[in-house]
């Protein structure tokens, strides 16, 4: 499976009027990074960069006035991403803004059944947040020091790492790469790696003493009928 981890920066925050002036993005294969990766600065015309969106990206008109239109550079983008999934974090803005830039040149929008928002997964996994790329990197112990200004291919490599960690690929590949080590010893299943497990020569001995089964039979009959226990008993 091919995904394109990638990320946008913009001159504002309305995908109607304000326009891309920068994306970023990294090529996985299997969840696993290829090494490929896109990153394009552009010129957004007549629309000026917002104040605050220059606080947050550094990225100045006079910087994107030699730089290419997105027309000029579409069909890099739309052959980079090719038949891949569009993964990003809080994707519904960077997919307004791509498929604004499409229908103005006539291409045809990306369908949503196409888009991954890492943003969704990340508040199912953690739903007590916070869920910002930024604390993700430190949940997961990722080096984001680079990060001063926003930067759409910097991002994307950030939240490559994170999106890797969110799936469990690093535990998939140490655990891939355990199998091909010890071929003779580990059965592998798909993604997943198990033991050859088999019967015990000797059965464990008890743990639980008859004292103890006792003193757990006198809590539960303090406790009463409705007590938790009693429907195990049952």
């Amino acid at each position: 499976m091919r995904e394109i981890i990638f990320d946008t920066e913009t001159t504002g925050l309305d995908s109607k009027l304000d326009r891309v002036i920068e994306i970023g993005g990294v090529e996985l294969e299997n969840h696993f990074p290829t090494g490929r990766f896109l990153h394009i600065y552009i010129n957004p015309g007549d629309r000026k960069v917002h104040p605050d969106a220059l606080a947050v990206h550094g990225i100045t008109d006079e910087f994107l006035q030699d730089k290419r239109s997105f027309a000029e550079v579409a069909q890099e983008i739309v052959d980079f991403f090719g038949d891949g999934r569009w993964v990003a974090h809080n994707a519904n803005f960077d997919m307004g803004f791509i498929n604004a830039e499409f229908e103005r040149i006539g291409l045809p929008p990306v369908a949503s059944d196409r888009v991954t928002d890492t943003l969704a997964l990340a508040r199912r996994k953690h739903p007590m947040g916070p869920n910002s790329l930024d604390a993700l990197c430190r949940r997961y112990g990722i080096d984001n020091s680079r990060r001063t200004h926003h930067g759409a291919l910097l991002d994307s490599e950030l939240l490559a790492e994170v999106y890797i960690e969110m799936i469990g690929g690093r535990q998939a590949a140490l655990g891939l790469g355990t199998a091909e080590a010890g071929r003779k010893t580990l059965v592998e299943v798909e993604d997943e790696v198990v033991l050859p497990l088999g019967a015990r020569p000797r059965p464990l001995a008890p743990r639980i003493s008859e004292e103890d089964r006792a003193a757990h039979a006198a809590m539960v009959e303090k406790m009463g009928a409705k007590a938790i226990w009693a429907k195990y008993g049952a």
